[in-house]
């Protein structure tokens, strides 16, 4: 047995409530190396004695490792437990003393009491979520009145530059929210709107006034009044690692330098302030003059920024945040952040932007989910650039479901690009049958599935600020086909629990053809997805077991009927194409 690579420690990674009197627990071995794994559990204030005997699920392989899991039914909240681990050659306890041949030397790990304050719950609605992104100097201009100075013609060759403004506003996406209701999308995320001298604002000057160039607060208000009509829900996105020069502290220090009452707001080097040839002050990222950080742990600071977070959630009845840089703010203000939020409206949603492990932020004190990018980086890999096989993908995308509580990863956003990537579509090299694949895949996958705006109707682009072309909206240049499969997809998954809620195992790996397929799995619902990510056609006889005494499955999108014999299907796989199968009625 691999002893080294035996793992699991009673933390949310590895053991979390899913219900009052339900723990799950996982564990890691190291992969093919365990012929069996059981869970041995009783009330850590029983005697020892008769106990609970378990055994584990192997639910995904990884790079290195096995992860298995078990639930553990435990009507007194409280519960110790072992497990018991056999590779065909020996068996062995193992417990937070280690691994040994005795139990009693092996302990026990113990969940002390499922306590209902540390639950790790997200929004109900997270998981059902279909997210929309949306730049707003970039989508709509609804309002010319409120236009900008320079706005630059809104045409579909044009190609910004860090200074373009275009003139899109609240109002423009007030106005396609018809378009946005077609398209199925429920969770609209807009990019900041407070006021900010660049077209991004993401240098705010003034964190309790929506930049005049979109609106006011009355034109928000009539935003999400009208999304939430539409079943529409709208997330902002709060800018509090930085602010912008014109920030009025930072205003205060740069013309009172040492004595003004908010230097400690931010950390300066020297003084007086300057911006050149280096900032003498600490910024977003290195020597972004207009961004100076501000000190987060500092309580005046926490104070006024969480007056900001509770002000608008109030104020225009948002339904949560989206916190820009989020792993450079200390973990304390992002719990006094969540308490603020949930107390005022306890089923907002709170997601946080770390394009790394964010495990730290997912322990249900913080964030609800993160902005998935390492489920960017592995769709890229595999489908855009096919720089890995179906067997890395499968293996990346096990290791990263394991890092994370299951409610994190419902209630997370997986996307394909942002406004801070290069368009998807431009990484397949303009091959929309790549992406179409791959959007059936982030359609299907576990997690909500984030659409950056124009990714729909095939807007491509390269890096910052390519990425931020303006909204095509003239149908001529937009690819209709691409958006009717968007919508098509959308709309399965909304008809489908299994697609928002259900777990994710492993069904077909072919490396050398490019074949992948999973299983999503909820109560009594089932659904396959199975993709050739290649140039050639391929025909795969896969396990039916899951789907029961079917004796037929469909294709949800083609209608395609594929029989069932002996609990298998084999099923015609056209090159870059995929089935969704479920049982025919």
């Amino acid at each position: 047995m691999n002893r080294a690579a035996i793992e699991h420690r009673p933390d949310p990674a590895f053991a979390f409530p899913v219900a009052p009197d339900r723990l799950r627990v996982r564990l890691r071995a190291a992969r093919g190396d365990l012929v069996s794994c059981h869970v041995v559990y009783g009330d850590r204030y029983d005697p020892e004695g008769p106990e609970e005997v378990v055994a584990m699920e192997k639910v995904a392989t990884g790079a290195r490792h096995d992860y298995y899991e078990a639930h553990l039914h435990v009507p007194r909240r409280r519960v110790r437990y072992a497990f018991y681990l056999h590779d065909g050659r020996e068996g062995l306890w193992y417990g937070e003393r280690g691994l040994a041949a005795d139990r009693a030397q092996a302990g026990a790990f113990h969940c002390p009491y499922i306590c209902p304050g540390d639950a790790f719950t997200v929004p109900d609605w997270a998981a059902d979520a279909v997210v929309y992104q949306i730049f707003p100097d970039r989508f709509a201009n609804g309002d010319p009145s409120n236009d900008p100075a320079g706005v630059e013609a809104w045409t579909a060759d044009a190609r910004p530059t860090a200074t373009s403004v275009y003139g899109g506003d609240l109002e423009g996406i007030r106005q396609k929210l018809p378009y946005l209701a077609e398209l199925g999308v429920n969770t609209l995320y807009l990019t900041p709107i407070f006021a900010s001298p660049s077209n991004h604002k993401y240098d705010t000057t003034d964190y309790f006034r929506i930049d005049p160039h979109f609106g006011d607060l009355d034109t928000l208000r009539a935003l999400v009044r009208d999304a939430h009509a539409r079943g529409m829900r709208v997330i902002l996105d709060a800018v509090f690692n930085h602010c912008g020069y014109g920030f009025f502290a930072f205003q205060d220090v740069v013309k009172h330098g040492q004595a003004s009452p908010y230097a400690d707001w931010f950390r300066i080097y020297e003084f007086p302030v300057r911006t050149r040839p280096q900032p003498t002050y600490e910024t977003f990222a290195r020597g972004v003059w207009t961004m100076p950080k501000l000190m987060t742990h500092h309580p005046a600071v926490r104070d006024y920024l969480l007056q900001v977070a509770a002000y608008w959630t109030r104020e225009a009845d948002i339904d949560g945040w989206r916190l820009d840089v989020a792993n450079e703010v200390d973990h304390a203000f992002w719990r006094a952040f969540r308490q603020v939020v949930k107390g005022i409206k306890p089923d907002a949603l709170i997601i946080g932007e770390i394009w790394h492990d964010a495990a730290p932020w997912l322990s249900g004190d913080q964030f609800d989910g993160v902005m998935h990018y390492p489920f960017r980086d592995a769709v890229v890999s595999f489908f855009a650039t096919r720089q890995i096989d179906a067997a890395a993908f499968d293996a990346q995308l096990a290791d990263w479901r394991m890092r994370y509580p299951e409610p994190a990863l419902l209630a997370s956003w997986n996307l394909l690009g942002s406004h801070d990537t290069e368009r998807f579509l431009t990484l397949c090299g303009g091959r929309v049958e790549r992406m179409r694949l791959a959007v059936l895949f982030q359609l299907t996958y576990l997690g909500a599935p984030m659409i950056y705006y124009g990714d729909e109707v095939g807007m491509e682009g390269g890096p910052d600020p390519d990425c931020r072309r303006p909204m095509v909206w003239d149908e001529a240049r937009q690819n209709r086909e691409l958006l009717g499969w968007y919508r098509q997809l959308i709309r399965l998954r909304r008809n489908c629990v299994a697609l928002r809620r259900g777990a994710v195992r492993t069904w077909w790996v072919d490396p050398l053809v490019g074949g992948y397929g999973f299983l999503r799995l909820a109560d009594e619902e089932v659904v396959g997805v199975a993709l050739n990510n290649g140039p050639r056609p391929v025909a795969v006889t896969l396990d039916a077991g899951a789907f029961g005494d079917a004796p037929r499955l469909v294709d949800a999108l083609s209608g395609e009927v594929f029989a069932v014999a002996a609990g298998r299907v084999t099923v015609a796989l056209p090159p870059w194409q995929g089935r969704v199968l479920v049982r025919s009625a």
